[in-house]
């Protein structure tokens, strides 16, 4: 890591910090020069709670620049979204990574409200800039999963798997000039999501192993509530093994100085293409491939 994002790691540490006790603390440390302004990320939060398209980020962000403005962000967004509740990885699947110039996955923070149930209806207009994704979530079991350097010793320190849709609001003026350095800043898009049944993770070696391969084998469908297919992939498109990234998130936020906890959810990314959502239209994914991971269905209204 280079000295400049180390020391804006520093910083956003300092903020999530902040967000976490409810206790707002200064920023100690130098700022990058292109981290937004108070007044910016103010307009940010004002736009993504009235949502309404807030203006892009800069052409030219760099990793650091991003890094400093998605923790300001976080920072105001809790404020209306609740507690954190855990982490999403986004950018996982080669092909959104090359809608996004990037080859880099990126991280952002998921709050209590964000999280809906299964069978939820949801304004087709969710945010500024609505899109559904098929995706998964894990839950934390404990705090030595950034030990884990496989999807086996991941599996260790998780206790569930969730069926989930991703309800990501890319919430700018034009989308399709965000780059990698633009999705983190915007906190990866983090609006809402509609979670399932959990799975629980087998305590028998030998069921673990089995499930392993199953979650990267499995074919990942969306579908509307006619059946009719909407796309999907299969698991092996997120980073070779869903589970290498939750590898990769609990690396990523450790670097900046947070913690994974018991308890936490944590979104692996898409395994389908990012589609708008229509008023009155069902959608659904399945999991063919993985016993007992059963469909999440959204309604948008």
């Amino acid at each position: 890591m280079s000295h400049a994002l180390r020391l804006v790691s520093l910083a956003t540490a300092t903020l999530l910090a902040a967000c976490a006790t409810d206790q707002p603390k200064p920023l100690l440390i130098a700022e990058p020069p292109g981290c937004l302004s108070a007044q910016q990320i103010t307009a940010w939060a004002d736009s993504y709670q009235s949502r309404q398209p807030a203006s892009n980020p800069p052409a030219d962000f760099t990793a650091a620049d991003a890094a400093c403005t998605r923790a300001k962000l976080q920072r105001s967004v809790t404020q209306q979204a609740g507690a954190l509740i855990g982490y999403k990885a986004g950018l996982t699947n080669p092909a959104v990574q090359k809608r996004f110039n990037t080859d880099q996955p990126v991280w952002g923070a998921l709050y209590e409200n964000m999280l809906l149930s299964d069978g939820a209806h949801v304004p087709a207009q969710f945010g500024a800039r609505p899109l559904y994704e098929a995706d998964l979530l894990v839950r934390v079991k404990s705090s030595a999963i950034h030990q884990a350097r496989t999807p086996a010793e991941v599996l260790e320190h998780i206790d569930q798997v969730l069926p989930f849709i991703e309800l990501p609001d890319l919430m700018v003026q034009a989308p399709p000039k965000l780059n990698g350095n633009g999705v983190s800043a915007i906190n990866v898009g983090a609006r809402l999501g509609v979670k399932g049944k959990p799975l629980p993770i087998p305590t028998d070696a030998a069921a673990r192993t089995q499930l392993l391969g199953q979650l990267q084998d499995m074919q990942v469908r969306l579908v509307d509530g006619n059946g009719q297919a909407l796309g999907g992939g299969k698991g092996s498109d997120v980073l070779e093994h869903p589970l290498n990234a939750v590898i990769w998130l609990a690396q990523a936020v450790q670097e900046q100085g947070l913690s994974l906890q018991a308890g936490q959810v944590l979104s692996l990314g898409s395994f389908s293409a990012l589609l708008p959502p229509k008023p009155g239209q069902s959608v659904s994914i399945h999991y063919d491939g993985v016993p007992g991971l059963e469909s999440v269905t959204v309604h948008f209204d």
